[in-house]
């Protein structure tokens, strides 16, 4: 009997944590799913390039140059959404990053493998604007966070499917990574296409929060703080997915199998825990202290590799650490810059925040291949535990809001 109450308890939690979002929401999400689920290029891109014949440092600039194609994708994504829909360019973007994945892996000089991810990075990311603003529109401000939420729970549980299968995909043939990525991509396309219809233009009205009316992003001094704060974490946060998989591979001599299955371990915690945490959080309104707990965090994943012995479970402890750390900060950073938005820019808001981390991929990846190849890994982990530090203290002291 005492065992019951507690499952009763866990169970009407999630209920509420999972309760009150609307049904183009949960589809959105679904969509999301399937297209993430195929993510496996990107967690072994630098170990692919490195067992192909190209230097650690050439593998960093591949993944800066995604990021770079990313930052134009962004701002053209922006731009188009305000102007022809989030719909259209989610569905165009899909399709068209599909067939680019396809295209990628059958490159083989070092010139085409950066043109090539370059233009795959701009159609791809190009997504993620208008992804933001559907997912704006079809919340309300008091679940916005949670609808936020909802599709990074997909984002990650396909993380958690994409990194686990990569990393064993990977072990016997890399190409198959880029075509799986490629099909995943279409397959979304058609289910955005067939289960959620766009929604008329006037209908696309979000209630502005009235502490910004009509002014232009570009003119927005809080939100361009904001921004910049948010590139310094990201910075630190794209070497998960660049220098770390290679830090494991190279001194704690992991498997490709094992390498998937903690970037997989990412993903499920966030599934499993990030829903009830946000509907624990979200009416507590401190958006600001929740996204510097997460720099905190964030900052002890990186001391971890420093002050602990070479052991699998260090990394362990790093990824839980790291991937707390993105659980408290980035569904509050979403709030943040939605809640400044109006309708008529709401496009324009998502795709400067986009560009935001598409450039802390660009220099993310390369700076940080850069610093390890040339002053080791150790230093490399200062300075990200570092800057996190920082910036989670001015994110608690400043006030943005």
């Amino acid at each position: 009997m005492n065992l019951i109450k507690p499952f009763r308890f866990t169970l009407s939690l999630y209920k509420n944590a999972y309760s009150g979002l609307s049904r183009a929401t949960w589809l959105l999400s679904l969509v999301m799913l399937v297209n993430r689920s195929g993510t496996m290029v990107l967690p072994f891109m630098t170990i692919y390039l490195t067992g192909i014949g190209f230097s650690l440092f050439q593998a960093g600039i591949v993944v800066g140059t995604f990021g770079a194609g990313a930052l134009c994708g962004g701002y053209i994504g922006g731009k188009l959404t305000d102007k022809i829909g989030f719909h259209r360019i989610q569905l165009t973007t899909l399709v068209g990053g599909g067939l680019l994945f396809i295209l990628l892996g059958q490159m083989k000089s070092y010139p085409l493998i950066c043109i090539f991810t370059f233009i795959l990075s701009l159609v791809n990311e190009a997504f993620r604007p208008a992804n933001n603003t559907a997912i704006s529109v079809y919340s309300q401000p008091e679940n916005r966070t949670r609808s936020f939420s909802l599709n990074r729970l997909a984002i990650n549980l396909g993380w958690a499917i994409g990194g686990t299968l990569g990393g064993f995909i990977a072990s016997f043939d890399y190409h198959l990574l880029f075509w799986i990525d490629g099909c995943t991509n279409i397959v979304a396309a058609f289910m955005l296409y067939y289960l959620l219809k766009p929604v008329k233009r006037t209908e696309n009205k979000v209630t502005p929060a009235p502490i910004v009316k009509k002014i232009s992003p570009l003119k927005d001094k809080k939100f361009g703080l904001f921004i910049g704060l948010s590139i310094l974490f990201a910075i630190c946060f794209f070497q998960l997915f660049s220098t770390i998989p290679v830090y494991y591979k190279d001194v704690y001599h992991m498997s490709e199998f094992y390498i998937g299955l903690l970037m997989g371990l990412n993903g499920l915690i966030i599934v499993i825990i990030e829903m009830v945490l946000i509907f624990h959080l979200e009416s507590k309104n401190k958006t600001m202290k929740m996204i510097s707990t997460g720099l905190f965090l964030t900052s002890l994943s990186f001391l971890v590799y420093i002050l602990l012995p070479l052991h699998p479970l260090t990394g362990l402890l790093s990824v839980i650490l790291v991937t707390f750390g993105e659980i408290y900060a980035m569904p509050f950073m979403n709030n943040y810059w939605t809640g400044r938005a109006s309708d008529y820019n709401r496009g324009q808001y998502a795709g400067y925040y986009t560009m935001a981390w598409s450039l802390a991929q660009v220099v993310g990846p390369t700076g940080g291949t850069w610093i390890a190849g040339h002053w080791g890994f150790n230093s490399l982990w200062w300075i990200s535990a570092i800057i996190c530090l920082v910036t989670g203290i001015f994110f608690r002291t400043l006030k943005l809001l």
